[in-house]
């Protein structure tokens, strides 16, 4: 495993950090399918016994489950990792899902994520979507008052604009910032990650498999199982990816040639850019995160990376 510093927190953590949307199961919310909660605590194990350190998680993964999950297998190591959290995507009794940042509904979500995680703290807890209604900085104001009671250590934004960040910025200090970054996804490079360079904000990109797309994993004719968020999702399933099939189909050559897989592609284009602190991988068996720590030893250099991105970009496969 290699370590990356976590912008200003003193943190050092895994290159691969856990997605905890993976550890879901069938409770329904954001989830990848089914895996037993026995499976899931096995797996979390071994992910921190293979070196990953970093685990992140949120609420609206199984409405709970995967806090629970995180809560129950990493207890006994809670002192050795990183647990990130998020705030905001809520839902009530009949699992109705809203976006809500306001101060109330942050502290309420921050006090059952503790109980579910089982944790007096959480490391890095974060706005987990903007909320047009609320402003940036009353949100910012109820976590750094959290951050004082002990209960977050560091504060992070995902998936905010720079303007959003900026505003946060200056009400309190963020640590963090987390946002999706792939071979296909380049908005964070062109303007989250210069601004956390600026400010030397940890980095952790997300959607670095591209949902399975970069692997080979998912391809166009994959079906889903009923509660795996693919199978009924309107971003995924009304959604055109063929320019991603395609960039992929021309990709696949370029990789064969090199002597490399779409896994090490995808870990080698999300990890280029010194500020990315970690790159977040779904992984739903052990032999998936002792491929994830493998790849790093063989990762492909610049410029095969360089002309995958080509590729991608002359498909029109990028964003």
């Amino acid at each position: 495993m290699q370590y990356r510093r976590l912008g200003g927190t003193g943190l050092q953590v895994s290159v691969i950090g856990f997605g905890g949307a993976a550890v879901s199961g069938a409770s329904g919310g954001y989830g990848f399918g089914d895996i037993a909660e026995k499976t899931a605590h096995a797996l979390l194990l071994s992910a921190y016994e293979q070196g990953i350190t970093l685990f992140d998680t949120a609420p609206i993964y199984g409405y709970g489950e995967s806090e629970r999950r995180f809560g129950k297998a990493l207890g006994a190591v809670r002192d050795k990792v990183v647990i990130a959290s998020k705030c905001g995507v809520c839902f009530d009794a009949r699992k109705r899902v809203a976006i809500d940042n306001r101060p109330d509904v942050v502290r309420r979500m921050l006090e059952q994520s503790l109980r579910d995680l089982d944790s007096d703290y959480i490391d890095i807890y974060l706005v987990h979507w903007p909320d047009r209604k609320t402003p940036i900085e009353a949100t910012v104001q109820a976590l750094a008052a959290a951050r004082e009671r002990g209960q977050v250590r560091h504060i992070g934004l995902s998936n905010c604009s720079t303007e959003d960040i900026r505003r946060a910025l200056a009400v309190a200090p963020i640590a963090v910032l987390q946002h999706e970054h792939n071979l296909f996804s380049r908005e964070a490079a062109r303007a989250v990650l210069p601004l956390a360079a600026e400010q030397e904000l940890g980095f952790m990109g997300y959607g670095t498999l591209d949902k399975g797309i970069l692997t080979g994993r998912v391809t166009a004719d994959r079906a889903f199982e009923s509660c795996d968020v693919r199978a009924s999702a309107p971003w995924w399933t009304r959604a055109d990816r063929s320019t991603k099939y395609a960039a992929m189909r021309e990709i696949a050559g370029l990789l064969a040639t090199a002597g490399h897989t779409g896994l090490e592609l995808a870990l080698a284009s999300a990890l280029a850019l010194p500020t990315v602190s970690t790159a977040l991988c779904g992984m739903k068996s052990e032999q998936q995160v002792r491929a994830c720590v493998a790849a790093l030893a063989h990762l492909p250099p610049a410029e095969v990376v360089e002309s995958a991105a080509a590729a991608a970009a002359a498909a029109g496969a990028c964003s």
